[in-house]
């Protein structure tokens, strides 16, 4: 029995056999060849492209029936490589004067493709480096007879193991038969953590050589509420986790029982459970898991897998369906957060030593007020169709915050002129998610009619800790002694200008930090849909004076790791 320690990504236990997807190696002979082998060479080339095309027509098609149309479209650069003459026509010309195997020959025009498009200054030719290797990738295997192995081969519910899941990975898979997630890297924030909590599923990331130390159809123990992997474990080890993954799922029926009731203390102090989205087709499960209203509608998807701006009819569109279908609650979009590691081709936006800290959110579109007043139009035009809110991402002072008031009022004297209807008293918040803004919030609280605190960004921005980078992943600490700080401030500042602050970030979601939370005077905590049942059972089973003693004792201590662990012992009393 081995046990290797990770970073805890997703709560939960799964015990199964291990499915490892490991770095994929392909190593290229060069093979001379006779004149007469070229014919039989040029065929297993033409073969392998319409091997890879029917390959990736199949993946696309399943993506647009699971995932959308927009995700499938993803796709769409993929086939145009295929279908670039001037890489097949040199292919062949190559093969016919060198007079060596087809597969080296492409591996060689593959890298010269790749090096080319690497030095060109244009952002969005940059981005087609990661189309053309995908491509070039399954093209080799095909010329190689190699097989991948796929998250979509999966037969039986596995635990899956891998050096690193991307977006495309998880796209592929049959979700239904994966049962947790281990990689080597990541962190709380990484893809793989976000995709397992949706899935309601354990993850355990940054788990130093987990693919070298996993062996394939191991059986394995994933404990994604401590972080912990165990190959082989004795029998004694999986009667304890058996026990505990059957005492989890009670848990999580008791959960289910109170989805549809009030998120209120047993003193009688209610709040707000709203649901974090990023597609208006997630609007079914936020409706399912028992939410109040939507506190955080991110809008970076019109802009994604796409070389054309979209139009304002298509945000309005968007923005009036979840509206009407949230009707009466509250839905809260907020304006194009782009920048960090979400750049998009078309705006040029250049590459920068510090893109977390660059020209992004409320920054870029001050600076593209064209880009920013079209949306601001589109959810001015959808306000009358339900209870909307909008809000700035990243204001890290007042300044920022007045500008954007600015070009709003003039995005709202546009309609005015065309007579389009519209609510001319849409609330209008700030997120509070730079340590400038969490330390002035009581000056910018005096023109906001709402604070939403972004955890993912303020907690990076004041431990100076890269959330995506796996190297320093250990010291993101949400429960640092700053962190709860910054938030008792926003918080207090807040309340002493009688506007509601809500949370919107990774630590609103996290059942251990909802009691000290609750007791900082949070007023509205929003989070994955699926998150919303235990949240709720948590606040249903303490008084709010209960709370605030968590909370104070909590602000007394001096670790993030006593933080967590006295927060968690207090939860564990509370849920006996």
């Amino acid at each position: 029995m081995i046990e290797l320690k990770g970073i805890a990504a997703a709560s939960g236990i799964s015990i199964g056999p291990a499915y490892k997807i490991g770095k994929e190696e392909l190593v290229i002979e060069r093979e001379p060849i006779k004149e007469q082998d070229i014919p039989i060479q040029i065929q297993l080339f033409e073969e392998s492209l319409i091997k890879t095309r029917r390959e990736i027509i199949e993946l696309q098609k399943r993506i647009g029936l699971e995932m959308g149309q927009e995700e499938a479209e993803i796709f769409d650069a993929h086939l145009l490589v295929l279908e670039d003459r001037m890489l097949i026509e040199e292919v062949i010309s190559r093969l016919k004067k060198e007079k060596v195997n087809v597969a080296y020959i492409f591996s060689g025009v593959l890298k010269k493709y790749i090096d080319v498009f690497s030095k060109i200054e244009d952002e969005y030719l940059k981005e087609r480096i990661a189309d053309i290797n995908d491509v070039g990738k399954r093209i080799l295997r095909h010329l190689l007879g190699k097989e991948k192995k796929s998250l979509g081969d999966l037969k039986e519910k596995v635990i899956v193991v891998a050096h690193d899941l991307s977006p495309s990975d998880t796209a592929a898979m049959h979700k239904q038969l994966v049962s947790a997630f281990v990689t080597d890297i990541g962190g709380k924030t990484s893809h793989t953590a976000i995709m397992a909590k949706s899935l309601e599923i354990p993850a355990v990331v940054g788990v130093e050589e987990a693919t070298v130390k996993i062996k394939p159809s191991d059986l394995l123990i994933v404990d994604g509420n401590k972080g912990i992997v165990i190959i082989d474990p004795d029998e004694k080890t999986l009667q304890i986790y058996g026990q505990e993954e059957e005492r989890l799922k009670g848990i999580a029926q008791r959960f289910l029982s109170v989805k549809d009731a009030p998120a209120a203390t047993i003193d009688g102090r209610t709040i707000d459970i709203y649901a974090n989205i990023e597609f208006p087709d997630e609007v079914p499960s936020v409706k399912l898991h028992g939410a109040m209203g939507i506190g955080l509608y991110r809008t970076e998807f019109f802009y994604m897998n796409r070389k054309d701006l979209p139009l304002e009819e298509e945000h309005y569109q968007a923005y009036k369906y979840v509206a009407e279908e949230m009707k009466p609650y509250s839905v809260i979009i907020r304006t194009l957060d782009l920048g960090g590691d979400k750049f998009l081709s078309q705006f040029e936006i250049p590459s920068e030593m510090q893109p977390f800290l660059g020209w992004r959110a409320i920054r870029f579109c001050l600076a593209r007020p064209d880009i920013f007043k079209l949306q601001l139009r589109a959810i001015l035009r959808a306000s009358v169709h339900g209870n909307l809110k909008l809000m700035y991402p990243m204001i890290s002072g007042i300044e920022e915050l007045e500008q954007a008031n600015r070009i709003l009022e003039e995005a709202k004297e546009e309609l005015r002129n065309k007579g389009i209807p519209f609510n001319n008293d849409i609330p209008v918040g700030a997120m509070i998610e730079v340590p400038s803004a969490a330390m002035t919030a009581d000056i910018l609280a005096k023109q906001a009619d709402f604070f939403s605190i972004g955890t993912n960004d303020l907690i990076q921005y004041s431990l100076a800790v890269d959330r995506v980078n796996e190297k320093v992943a250990y010291l993101y600490e949400p429960a640092h002694p700053a962190v709860l700080r910054l938030i008792k401030n926003i918080i207090d500042a807040a309340h002493n200008a009688h506007i509601k602050v809500g949370m919107c970030g990774e630590m609103a979601g996290e059942p251990s930090f909802a009691l000290m939370l609750l007791g900082l005077g949070l007023d509205e905590f929003s989070m994955p849909p699926q998150v919303i049942p235990e949240l709720k059972y948590i606040i249903r089973c303490v008084t709010f004076k209960q709370a605030q003693e968590i909370a104070h004792q909590a602000l007394m201590l001096s670790t993030g790791r006593e933080v967590e662990e006295f927060s968690h012992a207090k939860l564990n009393e509370v849920l006996k």
